[in-house]
């Protein structure tokens, strides 16, 4: 096993994210042995906590692992804590002269990983103080880890990318996007270009639309003050659902290589089309979640949630038609929806196929069987909660006559797989460890992504209209549906038509 020398340095140490996802998934490499006994954590935050305080904030953090005692202690032992203000020059002082001592003491050999788990305003601060208070003079390797937002909008994204390449190089700048370490995410490539079946037909001449649905079930919770300066838009289109787009549209890369695949994403991205004001309109829709129920479960409006402004014109639904103009893609919808309060969590991508040329039961002699009475073949890609995939196919119902029947062909990871799967934080900071930025984004990602986005919020911006609303518990307003069925299709994935059908939805 070949284990890793390294200091981390969390900014934002005491944070939801540190102890939700950083600490447990590094707690599940120190358990594999990629983290021998040769690291050290350095937690830093404005909290006035001593290391005991923090080392019970780590245990508690990975008890759900249930370690020994003496697993959970060995483990803890790695961590230091120290009280900080991003502002303050001797606060770098201060936190050189501890990793120092730690690189000493540990064997670390100058390896360097800062982990910026905290709002953007700071990153540039943080980053300017690394390198003029000395903490990048070693021999090892130094690496930034950044969260998201990356910027508000393509000005800010850009500023910022300027401010943190004064001192970290593009190769040493790791931008977080948590569903690229998602197992499913990752098999998209896969199925791809591991499938001749697929890859000769992943082209328009065979496609004939694809769908990526990214729902959740649940509120903006405590997050409404941020959110509604967000929305789903920059929440969610921007980097997740934009990044999935970009595997599902690149061309094969030459060498299955950071390099290679990036280069194929970016291209991807630059694609497709820049919709003009009018044509933002026609192809993107917004709506805003209202008051409704699903069975016994009660919801309020998203203007009646916490840090809420009551006239909020926030959108925490959209729903949009992309369009990609090269050979490969010309003519197909790449259909995209997210929002909160839907009716179920999930996460999945749909590839429709089109249909056969003739329908040749049509004129069977048990009855007519129009062209539309057969079912499209779609491949489903399940990203979460559930794990794997299927195909839709036609066969024949059971019986006299050939009337057809759609089947599913399917596979689905089960429970245990997926407990034992490494989590996403997990494989993105092994890849960060071992160097790889293949499953983080690159700046020419971030920045097209924006620039996409952008000309949809500026025209949102300038018609200050309300969103339509929608039912806390529906999978979007009635535009969401229309955008679709104008153009003769539908979302393939319609989880609230379960409910309706019992009584629980109206």
């Amino acid at each position: 096993m070949d284990q890793k020398n390294v200091l981390f340095t969390i900014f934002g140490g005491t944070g939801d994210l540190a102890r939700r996802k950083l600490y447990p998934s590094l707690f599940r490499l120190y358990q594999k042995g990629d983290l021998g006994e040769d690291f050290a954590v350095i937690g830093t935050a404005r909290r006035p906590w001593s290391n005991e305080t923090y080392h019970e904030v780590i245990k508690n953090s990975i008890a759900s692992f249930q370690p020994s005692n003496k697993e959970a202690e060995e483990f803890a032992s790695h961590f230091y804590y120290q009280s900080h203000n991003v502002k303050d020059t001797q606060h770098y002082d201060a936190l050189k002269k501890l990793s120092d001592e730690l690189d000493e003491k540990y064997s670390i050999q100058g390896n360097r990983i800062f982990y910026l788990a905290m709002s953007p305003n700071f990153f540039g601060t943080i980053v300017s103080h690394l390198k003029s208070q000395g903490l990048l003079n070693t021999n090892g390797y130094h690496r930034v880890i950044i969260e998201k937002p990356f910027g508000n909008d393509y000005q800010s994204a850009a500023d910022l990318n300027d401010e943190i390449n004064q001192v970290f190089t593009e190769e040493e700048i790791y931008r977080i996007d948590h569903y690229l370490g998602k197992e499913m995410i990752q098999n998209i490539s896969a199925i791809r270009f591991a499938n001749l079946i697929f890859e000769s037909i992943w082209n328009n001449r065979y496609i004939d639309n694809i769908q990526i649905s990214l729902a959740e079930d649940v509120g903006v919770e405590e997050r409404g003050g941020y959110y509604d300066k967000s929305g789903a838009l920059k929440d969610m289109v921007q980097n997740h659902i934009l990044q999935m787009l970009s595997l599902l549209a690149m061309e094969p890369p030459v060498a299955f290589s950071e390099k290679e695949i990036r280069t194929e994403k970016i291209k991807a991205l630059e694609s497709i089309r820049m919709f003009s004001e009018e044509e933002v309109r026609k192809n993107f829709v917004r709506g805003q979640y209202v008051a409704g129920e699903i069975g016994d479960d009660q919801f309020r409006g998203y203007r009646e949630e916490e840090n809420v402004d009551e006239n909020s014109l926030t959108e925490t639904f959209v729903a949009g038609k992309f369009l990609i103009d090269n050979f490969r893609w010309s003519g197909v919808p790449f259909y995209v929806r997210t929002g909160k309060r839907l009716t179920e969590k999930g996460t999945r991508i749909n590839v429709v196929f089109k249909q056969v040329p003739v329908n040749v039961f049509k004129d069977s002699v048990t009855g007519p069987c129009d062209q539309k009475s057969l079912a499209p073949n779609i491949l489903t890609i399940y990203i979460q909660p559930t794990e794997g995939f299927s195909l839709t196919l036609n066969g024949k119902e059971i019986g006299q006559g050939f009337q057809t029947d759609p089947i599913k062909l399917e596979h689905r990871n089960s429970s245990d797989i997926i407990e034992n799967t490494p989590e996403a934080y997990e494989k993105l900071l092994l890849d960060a460890l071992n160097g790889d930025g293949t499953n983080f984004t690159h700046w020419d990602e971030v920045a097209q992504s924006w620039k996409i986005v952008d000309r949809i919020r500026e025209t949102w911006d300038k018609d200050q209209q309300t969103p339509p609303g929608y039912r806390a518990g529906t999978m979007g307003p009635d535009e969401a549906y229309q955008l679709l069925e104008k153009e003769g299709r539908h979302w393939v994935w319609e989880p609230d038509e379960w409910y309706r059908q019992r009584g629980l939805l109206k």
